[in-house]
């Protein structure tokens, strides 16, 4: 189960913003499912931010989990969901490209994702730090009676980056982003 709370590692750029946190989390229920909101704030690592100039792009893993209380044993997972972003830079355009996809995202092709255009850095920075009304949940997965809770975490996924970045990034704090918070889902209100 992932720790409750917000926080994580400070990068190395992050001193104009503080520690990265996740700003503001709502979670909406509407008749086909529980949608999430969140606003993110922090500052991308510097090594992350200089490999990216320099055209390498960099993979981000968004992650949901819904749990339902129960007084007599340990939370039931009623859903889980995932979400991959990635930021690249077209070091010859001067054009930043931000792909989000429900699946890994591979080098074997785009597959179905969503893929957005920015003149700036800091625009599509921006999108990246935003989420809005992202499905996490089915409508059947969240019972009305019973008190849930959601735990997000937004992540640097290492994983994705070429091999000798991977093997350079081992135990370095400047690749290093974590944010995740919890949020209770209270009892629906009868109507």
């Amino acid at each position: 189960m992932w720790a409750a709370g917000a926080g994580g590692l400070a990068p190395a750029g992050a001193a104009a913003t503080g520690t990265p946190e996740v700003g503001e989390l709502q979670l909406e229920r509407a008749a086909d499912g529980l949608y999430l909101s969140a606003a993110l704030q922090f500052a991308l690592p510097e090594l992350a931010e200089d490999a990216l100039y320099k055209g390498i792009p960099i993979f981000f893993v968004a992650e949901a989990q819904v749990l339902r209380d129960r007084w007599y044993w340990s939370d039931r997972q009623v859903a889980e969901t995932t979400r991959y972003l990635r930021l690249s830079y077209q070091p010859l355009t001067r054009r930043w490209r931000l792909n989000v996809s429900p699946v890994p995202i591979t080098n074997s092709g785009l597959g179905v994702m969503l893929g957005q255009n920015f003149e700036d850095y800091s625009d599509a920075l921006s999108a990246v730090q935003r989420i809005s009304r992202w499905k996490i949940a089915d409508s059947d997965a969240i019972e009305s009676d019973a008190v849930h809770t959601v735990h997000f975490r937004f992540r640097l996924d290492m994983s994705q980056l070429p091999r000798p970045l991977q093997i350079g990034a081992v135990g370095r704090s400047g690749w290093n982003l974590l944010v995740s918070r919890s949020q209770r889902l209270p009892v629906e209100a009868a109507k």
